[in-house]
């Protein structure tokens, strides 16, 4: 039992913390080489899809994303989505799509002459499952070597350390003034029964050796 409660207490964290790493944004700063839109029929990766852009109609099987191409200060490959979120999950409220993609295509570069951006988004790439990130924003930066410190993660992060924290303050409290007890009480209860059997066995045991005395 011991091993299946720790399976599930680490199960349940390792999905709390891709469910966050996930939702929270990310920057990147990479260099923008192309933007493009294709038409995409979500299928079984629909779930890392948005829904379709507001004001669109989101009835039809398929439907035209706009995607951004970069390649990271790294060197790596990056292919971003830009869809909008509208009011749904993540909460990001992000309904200027076309807007996005027009700053992108405008600080596109070359290698030759690079012009660097940092690009905020949030999700996953995984080219087998044919996911893409979805971006939220891009800014112009001086170089490669910009820092950037996460201000929103720390603050959420933190906000949801503290409620954690109370949380199992106050469960631990409740445990110990109302659980705890109860427990104790049972526990007690099953040793006074037995307590009792053992009694009535031992008074049953004298009774046999009582009669083969006889």
């Amino acid at each position: 039992m011991g091993y299946i409660k720790w399976a599930i207490i680490l199960t349940f964290w390792v999905l709390f913390a891709s469910f966050l790493h996930y939702t929270l944004p990310q920057h990147d700063v990479a260099r923008i080489t192309d933007t493009e839109v294709r038409r995409v029929d979500p299928g079984e990766n629909r779930w890392f899809w948005a829904s379709a852009d507001v004001g669109t109609d989101g009835s039809l099987p398929n439907r035209d994303v706009f995607f951004i191409s970069a390649v990271r200060s790294g060197g790596d490959v990056m292919v971003y989505r830009n869809e909008d979120t509208g009011w749904g999950w993540p909460p990001y409220f992000k309904f200027d799509t076309s807007n996005l993609q027009a700053e992108a295509a405008d600080l596109r570069s070359t290698s030759a002459d690079p012009q660097w951006v940092v690009i905020k988004h949030y999700g996953w790439r995984n080219e087998f499952f044919t996911i893409f990130p979805n971006a939220i924003s891009v800014r112009a930066v001086d170089g490669p070597d910009v820092r950037i410190i996460p201000w929103i993660n720390i603050i959420i992060l933190t906000l949801l350390a503290a409620l954690l924290w109370a949380i199992w303050v106050r469960w631990r409290r409740f445990r110990i003034a109302r659980i705890d007890p109860v427990l104790e009480d049972v526990e007690e209860g099953f040793e006074s029964v037995g307590d009792g059997i053992a009694r009535r066995r031992g008074g049953f045991r004298r009774w046999l050796d009582s009669w083969k005395s006889k």
